[in-house]
């Protein structure tokens, strides 16, 4: 048998970065995408976010891709949320995604950094936030 442990941090915004996920709504969906990963095998760590845009940390199957996972919990999600009619808008994730590697030394302080984005947002916006991940990672900023 093989083993495997490979952390991966993604975010993935709404499209347009409208604020959809808006206090009403957002602890059942960030919940709703953690239940529905695990019937599909996808171990999400933990998963939230804020108004336009949620972080999972995710721990990789020995056979599965980052942009498998992204696709099964954002198609499946947005399918979910424009069923149960939780906006008055359809629902949609934008496009892209960001993801990086996480060392295990490193697995607890991410988590704590994705538990506690309201706290974090409440002094930085997510253009800002989007912008220093680029810049860490030599990305293009938005």
């Amino acid at each position: 048998m093989s083993w495997t442990s490979i952390w991966v941090h993604i975010v993935f915004a709404t499209k347009y970065r409208n604020h959809y996920l808006h206090d009403g709504i957002r602890k059942k969906v960030f919940f709703h995408i953690k239940e529905n990963a695990e019937k599909k095998g996808i171990y999400i760590d933990v998963v939230n976010g804020y108004y336009d845009h949620a972080h999972c940390l995710v721990c990789l199957g020995r056979e599965q891709s980052v942009s498998k996972v992204v696709q099964l919990i954002k198609g499946e999600s947005a399918c979910w949320i424009n069923q149960n009619k939780l906006t008055a808008n359809k629902f949609t994730w934008q496009d892209d995604y960001w993801a990086v590697s996480v060392s295990e030394k490193h697995v607890a302080r991410v988590r704590n950094y994705i538990l506690n984005q309201e706290a974090h947002h409440s002094k930085q916006t997510f253009i800002e936030e989007i912008n220093r991940f680029a810049k860490k990672y030599n990305w293009p900023s938005i």
